[in-house]
């Protein structure tokens, strides 16, 4: 049986590291395979937001006794690294939380960075590019960029939870937010209700 080809994601420094934890937990308890690499402002975002400041804090908050069989860590200025190359087969990329100025590099093309070329690469190879992008408000700049990779296959996925669903916490909207993700990376899910689905009885 032919093995499944990686998802890669990607976490950057817009604010929403709680995001990322979620779904690279949610990936891992899935038997996905995972390409992860990290930027310097995204580790600094999840020192801050959720208080993970090392590889091994993040192994422990995401399914540990997954991590090893699942997860592949790549330094994020590393472009000579495999996600950087067509050749390199994945089923497309994730980027959780997406800045900015992340959302400019890949638009204009930079690939300053392995995420960005790693973006890049998806776009051209015609696979899925899901962009969780978080800023509040938005200039016509990033409008404007959001507007082009749109054009060019990408999808921009706002990261913003639903509430028709009555959230019971912030971990009900931080799940709204992931169970959308995955649905786009077509990755099997329970996370949350769909609309439409039976109540479950609870008051």
């Amino acid at each position: 049986m032919t093995e499944r080809a990686p998802i890669v994601l990607a976490i950057t420094g817009a604010s929403g590291a709680p995001y990322a934890v979620r779904l690279l937990e949610a990936l891992v308890r899935a038997e996905e395979r995972v390409w992860l690499m990290i930027s310097s402002h995204g580790w600094r975002l999840l020192q801050m937001e959720s208080g993970i400041g090392s590889v091994q804090e993040l192994r422990e908050r995401t399914e540990p006794n997954g991590w090893d069989a699942f997860i592949t860590l790549f330094d994020a200025e590393d472009r000579g690294a495999a996600p950087a190359s067509g050749s390199a087969r994945t089923r497309g990329m994730i980027i959780c939380p997406c800045s900015m100025g992340t959302v400019a590099a890949i638009a204009s093309g930079t690939s300053r960075s392995l995420v960005e070329r790693a973006a890049d690469v998806t776009l051209k190879e015609r696979r899925q590019l899901i962009l969780v992008t978080r800023e509040t408000p938005l200039s016509v700049i990033h409008l404007e960029n959001m507007l082009r990779l749109t054009r060019a296959g990408a999808v921009v996925l706002p990261a913003s939870p639903g509430f028709y669903n009555s959230p019971r916490g912030i971990p009900d909207l931080i799940d709204f937010v992931v169970a959308r993700v995955l649905d786009h990376a077509g990755v099997e899910h329970s996370l949350g209700k769909r609309w439409g689905a039976e109540p479950d009885g609870e008051g």
